[in-house]
């Protein structure tokens, strides 16, 4: 083994050794303080490529980024309520301000866009229009009114908000909020309107618009309900909340530097828009709104401001090309629906001067938005539409998303780049969207879980020695291949060693060598979910699962306004059904500050639910408030402590109440993702 290897293979210290057959230590500078190792020679060469197939040398996004800057914070670090960081500017001033220094461990486009994000501040857009920027995943959207100001988009976390807010105030002017405007469903545009509530007057909260799309309630709090201990593990994949923020680590997400995980809240809209051209005067400033949902968003518009010719995109269309599925996990979305909505905003508001967005920076003069709007436009249904012609031509998933490129006239605009979604993982989408998960190839009919799958495999390959002994020599023999050849090397050695792992967890040089095959793919990526996820999984290779997920309780404001039927479909799917076995029971759920009864009925294994008047008969009936619910449900109080105060009322057996509560399964989110 070269000099050069040895440095690379710090962190593979016992497959160097063991069967490699190397007689002195590897120098241990290769590996960083998370164990991140070096990039290769050929991932140094995948990035350098890059720089010839992009117009690095148009400077028109810095420009735009920077136009308009009021005042900024150059020490934005804000704390959680309960203690901790939620956000860190600071933590990104390793990217070099213009973009142009890229380290061998990023890609340079998306070392790029990460520079561009780190352009934060308030800004004026045009007159009567400002934005603030860099103070969580999204922007906060500020427009004047006659008599005060009306709110865009007021971001994920109380704490970011609150901060955002106040130094908007500082340098605009302290008047009152008329109206705040939550152009969609996701949690970044709504999740923090509680930091903007408590610095409001009771006069300013009683005559509070609070404008959303309609089905916003509904979509805003079910999101995370049902599948919400999964999508938020993933998410810290997808987000590289376990990261370093660094060369080696996180840089950004693409879309934005990355969600505040901080105190999530909800506000009930007053005015909900349900169809394209309704207008509205707000605070003296007319709106004409178009209605996008099941484009970005299940519930969502984008809106036009005429007199300032501004139009605000919404997250319709943004600086990067966005998820058609989020890795997160999430239903599909419709790329032809979402590529004809971007065509009716091109037509309506075709006199734009201004276009400004839920994220990045805006966009000035007429032709540039059109241009702009277009180009975005035809992306997703050139994804939609060639997607679906291979796929009647019999073409898999991983074979559309292998070979599909975008045409140069669509491959050269930045904004049109895979920062955030790919052109790979959102055909991928499409496929799923028209046919589903199977190819009908009856080989993936069928197959054996991963676990076993891999067991197998590795012992008719000769048993997981010889595997590393081949992958570790096709590790070292990419950084003599091209590019291309190289990624596909590392692409193959992950599927390869991936089954070691799943045969052998607890061997730890698979575990080592699959660490760094994730570290050259992460570095190569472009999208940054991507990044994200390679690294991500490379560090929990070395380092373990976390030991606790994201804490419900950040979401129970949300859950305050989440319908209650919602609360019993998620303890439906926590029902352990092997506990549920021969159980028939049922439970009736009295809210007392809602004036509101459920019967829950558990049978053959399935709970049901169904709201019921106040005589019907049950098991057990259960008296308490909704918030006292919340916090049971959530893990802030405990039932049995709470069956013997005075704070909930009950009938029937105390037992029974108890083993029921016992069937349901309390999800940590903090399960294994790459180990079983």
């Amino acid at each position: 083994m070269s000099p050069a290897m040895k440095i690379l293979f710090a962190p593979l210290l016992g497959i160097a050794l063991a069967l490699a057959g190397c007689d002195s230590s590897p120098d241990s500078s290769a590996a960083n303080s998370a164990g991140h190792s070096a990039p290769t020679a050929t991932t140094g060469q995948a990035n350098q490529e890059v720089l010839d197939q992009r117009p690095f040398d148009n400077r028109d996004d810095f420009e735009n980024a920077r136009r308009g800057l009021i005042a900024q914070d150059p020490d934005i670090v804000i704390d959680h309520l309960e203690g901790g960081e939620v956000w860190n500017m600071p933590a990104y001033d390793f990217i070099d301000k213009d973009g142009e220094n890229a380290p061998s461990s990023v890609n340079p486009s998306l070392w790029r866009q990460a520079a561009l994000n780190n352009i934060h501040g308030l800004f004026k857009v045009t007159d009567g229009l400002y934005q603030i920027r860099g103070y969580d995943l999204a922007n906060m959207s500020i427009i004047e009114g006659d008599t005060g100001w009306i709110l865009v988009d007021p971001l994920t976390a109380r704490e970011t908000a609150s901060k955002a807010f106040l130094f908007a105030r500082e340098h605009l002017g302290k008047k009152p909020v008329r109206a705040i405007l939550f152009t969609h469903s996701h949690i970044d545009h709504f999740g923090g309107v509680q930091g903007i509530l408590q610095h409001l007057s009771d006069e300013e909260k009683a005559n509070l618009r609070i404008i959303a799309p309609a089905g916003f309630e509904e979509e805003a709090t079910s999101e995370n309900i049902i599948a919400g201990p999964a999508m938020t593990r993933r998410a810290m994949f997808m987000y590289g909340k376990r990261l370093e923020r660094n060369e080696r680590g996180h840089v950004g997400t693409g879309l934005g530097k990355g969600p505040a995980f901080g105190t999530f809240g909800f506000a009930p809209a007053t005015d909900l828009i349900s169809e394209t051209g309704t207008e509205l005067a707000v605070d003296g400033v007319s709106m004409e709104f178009q209605i996008v949902s099941g484009s970005e968003a299940p519930a969502e518009f984008t809106f036009y401001l005429p007199e300032q010719k501004a139009f605000c995109g919404a997250e319709l269309v943004s600086r990067n090309m966005h998820n058609i599925y989020t890795l997160r996990g999430a239903k599909v979305r419709d790329a032809r629906l979402w590529s004809s909505f971007i065509d009716e905003a091109k037509t309506r508001f075709s006199d734009a001067d201004v276009y400004f967005g839920s994220h990045h920076w805006p966009l000035w003069g007429q032709e540039k938005i059109q241009e702009f709007l277009a180009v975005q436009r035809d992306t997703y249904k050139f994804i939609h539409d060639q997607t679906v012609r291979l796929m009647n031509r019999g073409a898999t998933p991983r074979e559309i998303a292998d070979q599909l490129r975008l045409p140069p006239e669509l491959n050269q605009a930045f904004h049109n780049q895979g920062y955030y979604g790919t052109v790979s993982h959102n055909a991928k989408a499409v496929y799923q969207h028209y046919l589903g998960w199977y190819t009908a190839n009856p080989a993936q009919l069928n197959p054996l879980p991963e676990s076993e799958s891999a067991r197998r495999y590795v012992q008719m390959m000769g048993g997981a020695d010889k595997v590393l002994e081949k992958a570790l020599q096709e590790f070292e023999a990419a950084s003599d291949m091209s590019a291309t050849e190289g990624r596909d090397t590392y692409r193959w050695l992950a599927e390869l060693l991936n089954h070691v792992v799943f045969a052998e967890p607890a061997n730890d040089d698979a575990k080592q060598l699959l660490a760094s095959v994730y570290d050259q793919l992460g570095y190569q990526a472009e999208s940054a979910p991507w990044r994200d996820f390679y690294l991500t999984g490379a560090y929990e290779l070395r380092h373990g699962s976390p030991e606790e997920g994201i804490k419900p309780a950040m979401m129970r404001e949300v859950l305050l306004n989440t319908p209650v039927s919602l609360f019993f479909d998620s303890m439906a799917v926590r029902l352990n059904a092997e506990d549920a076995e021969g159980e028939n029971t049922t439970i009736k759920i009295s809210f007392t500050d809602l004036q509101e009864n459920y019967l829950l009925t558990l049978q053959n294994s399935v709970l049901h639910n169904r709201q019921v008047g106040e005589d019907t008969p049950a098991d057990a009936t259960l008296r308490l408030t909704r918030p006292l619910f919340v916090d049971l449900l959530i893990g802030r109080a405990g039932l049995k402590k709470l069956l013997f105060s005075d704070e909930i009322s009950f009938e029937g057996s105390r037992l029974d109440l108890i083993g029921f509560f016992s069937m349901l399964d309390k999800p940590q989110g903090r399960f294994n993702i790459v180990t079983p």
